[in-house]
């Protein structure tokens, strides 16, 4: 769920949006309130977004495909799908990781943002399972996915966390 149902789309998000192929198929992974997926839409591409409880989202957004599925404990919801980019932000869930590198079309992105080690300082999440290890999202897409972005910082917006991101591409 989107600790920040609220909030503007990520920063990180907006910044990486133009690098995604026009009119492109786009999945936004444990989507929450939408804030990307909605983001996405009005950008012109075709956005699938996925949660296991989709009430967080609201209404529903012209060019967005709700779908409600628990990713965690279910089969993929989108086998042999592949899409011009996932979109993630604060969701971890590891077992996931080498089936959303997988997801990505030739020339597609990966853009990917979520709580560090070190955000327990912060408040939550503060679990070691629910923040990723110095460098854990390079790891994921080594050898897999060419790093365009990647940070591992903290963060002040929309409130102070620490955080690690990457924008990675499939040539």
């Amino acid at each position: 769920m989107d600790p920040h149902p609220e909030s503007a789309p990520s920063a990180w998000v907006e910044r990486w949006a133009s690098w995604i192929r026009p009119g492109g198929a786009v999945l936004d992974v444990a989507t929450g309130s939408g804030r990307h997926a909605r983001l996405l839409a009005r950008l012109g591409f075709e956005v699938d977004a996925v949660d296991r409880d989709l009430r967080l989202f609201g209404k529903p957004a012209t060019g967005v495909a709700l779908r409600e599925a628990d990713i965690e404990a279910g089969p993929w919801p989108y086998a042999g799908r592949r899409f011009d980019a996932i979109v993630v932000t604060n969701y971890l869930h590891r077992p996931l990781l080498p089936v959303l590198v997988g997801s990505i079309a030739d020339g597609g992105l990966l853009v990917y943002e979520t709580f560090a080690r070190g955000n327990e300082r912060f408040g939550k999440p503060s679990n070691p399972a629910f923040l990723l290890a110095p460098g854990e999202l390079l790891e994921a897409v080594r050898g897999r996915l060419r790093v365009l972005g990647y940070e591992d910082l903290v963060v002040e917006r929309p409130r102070p966390a620490a955080v690690q991101r990457i924008a990675a591409r499939l040539e």
